[in-house]
């Protein structure tokens, strides 16, 4: 089991068919476990990722959008036991703001927050 970080190792970030994330993604899968990982020190609490790397074919099966930033491994939908979707993404944005987590996209669900890496350099995208 490939830790990448101390909280994350790189099974979490499999497809949930099944599939291992593509060598050529690998660096984004590091990236992103980093930011998780200021992200779980802050909170002091586990993460449990629900989803991060899709295949085409798996993020097809669930409606994923098409350029969904899970097909390259710069997402993970995210919960966290004892803590709200929107209090979860309320810390995120405040880690983003003090330059402790990398500036990305942020959608607040019912169950889940889900947290990207991409960021076009123009505007964060929040929904």
């Amino acid at each position: 089991m490939a830790k990448i970080t101390e909280n994350f190792s790189l099974h979490e970030f499999k497809c949930k068919d099944g599939s291992d994330v593509p060598n050529e993604y690998l660096p984004n899968v590091i990236e992103l476990a980093k930011n998780l990982q200021v992200l779980r020190d802050e909170i002091n609490k586990p993460i449990t990722i629900n989803s991060a790397y899709r295949s085409p074919k798996y993020n097809a099966k669930v409606g994923g959008a098409k350029n969904s930033q899970h097909l390259v491994a710069k997402a993970s939908d995210l919960r966290v036991s004892g803590v709200t979707p929107r209090e979860l993404a309320n810390v995120i944005e405040r880690l983003i703001k003090e330059g402790k987590m990398k500036q990305g996209g942020i959608g607040v669900y019912k169950t889940f927050v889900h947290y990207d890496i991409y960021f076009d350099g123009k505007r964060a995208r929040r929904w």
